[in-house]
């Protein structure tokens, strides 16, 4: 009989639940549950455009609803029986951390905290931390600890979110007793180990947004923390000195959470991990492979060798945080699915139907603008939640399917930012692959990326890439493969469609991108003294050139 596993992938907006043939990766059944509360899930406050929380009833309720979805959808396929699933994996945005009381009940689910924005999940995109973030990287400089995550500590990650509560909501500080993240909540949860001392916690979320390291002991020192504030330093002996990869079998799902869903009890489940960690594996990820995980942010993943170097401005350089036995490379934009949505949203002209094809009629260069992608911040590689959005080039005849595509191209050149640092630091990126809804619903989108970068993209041949990862690894826990890359050469491959770069649009895009770096040092990094006055005639310039 074939053997299934069971990929669940917590986003920003929903819950999504898939089953895989371990043997071949057919996708047997999916369902999505979208969040419930807050605005598409996400619990923001009017006075505070950097808070973004979410609330954690959404997801154990998102978990049933999804995987009943799934199951009732497999079930559709002859002779297809719920106890050929075998496994369940998890992954999940982060850092996303939850403030939990002794016995691990998550501090919102709680009435006393009904309603307390400060209890509920601080979601990954959640930049109220900023000031924390600097204070953190300023008072690193004499410690080790932010060697392997870039240099610099992001507002995004863990101990910038938990002192920024302790600093706005004492009375949530002192009532949890400790914080779990996301990806590790979800299966401590599903196996019964939800007391702090005993979830399973997984490297992902350790290494790239806690400072986890096995060269100095684990977490930063008591030492350390003590200078950011003496709690902190308490709270570390109630958070975790060892952690698991995510092919490890964190426990086997309890009883009555197996009736509610019609799954086996007792199958294990794997440890979890972050959603574009997992995305990767399930995009086949190998050595001088970028994986580009698309939504709405960007999460881009590497793979390398014990020798992998440090990389500055990248979100962490973490052992077995991808694959084991390699090095994971993380780095990202913090807004790109974001960024053409408020494009549909705020310009009122259409959707991204009609706003791609309006794009699809332009030439590169023809609009005569140039954006900075930084709306929500900048992830890699300057590492500032305080960058703000940026359009040069502006007329009275400028239009938003212009807009929507500079916005596209201003994601591109960002991304291409990345790609630079990485193989700066001699990381050499022989291929890309794109994964996520961008990827699979924007041609427009991977033809830009395709000429900015100069380089060839493929897809990832599954539409639910993270969930897929999720499988991936519980088809390892559960013993139906022996290691991830076994696991993920049976499982994984690309579609037959691909992109390939367009010459001419390659050359009026490396004078763009010429451009686009003057901007981009000049209003990101302090000191740069870029002459600025030629960018709006050069733009005009290349625009008659193209529509010549």
């Amino acid at each position: 009989m074939a053997k299934y596993a069971l990929g669940v992938d917590y986003g920003t907006n929903s819950v999504r639940a898939l089953i895989v043939d371990v043997s071949n990766g057919d996708e047997i059944g999916t369902a999505v549950w979208n969040y419930e509360t807050g605005n598409h899930g996400v619990h923001e406050d009017d006075r505070d455009v950097h808070l973004a929380r979410q609330n954690p009833a959404d997801y154990q309720k998102g978990f049933f609803e999804a995987v009943k979805g799934a199951v009732a959808d497999a079930q559709n396929m002859a002779g297809f029986e719920t106890a050929q699933i075998i496994g369940i994996g998890v992954d999940t945005t982060g850092s996303t951390p939850i403030p939990v009381d002794k016995d691990g009940v998550a501090l919102a689910l709680k009435p006393e905290f009904k309603g307390n924005l400060h209890a509920m999940a601080w979601l990954w995109k959640d930049h109220t931390g900023y000031a924390e973030a600097a204070e953190i990287t300023e008072k690193a400089k004499s410690f080790p600890y932010l060697k392997k995550c870039g240099g610099t500590y992001s507002s995004e990650w863990f101990w910038s979110k938990i002192l920024r509560c302790k600093r706005v909501a004492p009375e949530v500080f002192q009532a949890a007793h400790s914080w779990v993240e996301m990806q590790d909540y979800i299966p401590g949860w599903l196996v019964g180990k939800s007391t702090p001392s005993e979830i399973p916690r997984g490297i992902c979320a350790a290494g790239h947004k806690a400072m986890f390291h096995t060269e100095w002991g684990g977490l930063p020192s008591k030492e350390f923390l003590t200078l950011l504030d003496p709690d902190l330093a308490e709270l570390r002996d109630r958070l975790y000195n060892s952690t698991m990869t995510a092919e490890q079998i964190a426990g086997q799902l309890l009883p009555d959470i197996a009736d509610r869903t019609g799954l086996p009890a007792g199958i294990p489940v794997s440890v979890g991990a972050f959603d574009a960690h997992l995305g990767a594996v399930g995009s086949g990820i190998r050595e001088g492979t970028l994986v580009k995980i698309m939504g709405t942010s960007t999460c881009d993943i590497m793979i390398g060798g014990a020798d992998t170097p440090d990389i500055p401005g990248v979100c962490g350089i973490v052992p077995g945080s991808v694959v084991p036995g390699f090095m994971g490379i993380e780095a990202g934009q913090s807004a790109v699915g974001d960024l053409f949505n408020w494009c549909v949203d705020k310009l009122g002209s259409g959707s991204h139907e009609s706003l791609s094809e309006e794009a699809l009629q332009l030439k590169p260069g023809e609009s005569g603008l140039l954006a900075l992608d930084w709306n929500n911040g900048n992830r890699t590689i300057l590492v500032d939640p305080q960058l703000t959005g940026l359009i040069v080039g502006q007329t009275l005849h400028t239009s938003a399917g212009e807009i929507y595509r500079t916005l596209i191209e201003a994601t591109a050149f960002g991304s291409r930012k990345i790609i630079e640092r990485i193989e700066e630091f001699g990381v050499p990126v022989r291929e890309v692959v794109v994964c996520g809804g961008i990827g699979e619903k924007s041609p427009l989108a991977m033809q830009i990326y395709s000429d900015v970068f100069g380089r060839p993209i493929k897809i990832s041949r599954s539409a639910q890439t993270c969930a897929l990862g999720s499988a991936v690894a519980a088809s390892v826990a559960a013993g139906a493969h022996q290691t991830v890359l076994e696991a993920a050469d049976a499982m994984t491959g690309y579609k037959d469609l691909s992109y390939t770069p367009n010459p001419d649009a390659v050359r009026v895009y490396n004078r763009l991108y010429d451009l686009y770096s003057a901007l981009h040092d000049s209003f990101g990094i302090a000191g740069t003294t870029n002459d600025l006055s030629q960018v709006m005639k050069a733009l005009l310039e290349i625009r008659r050139e193209v529509v010549a």
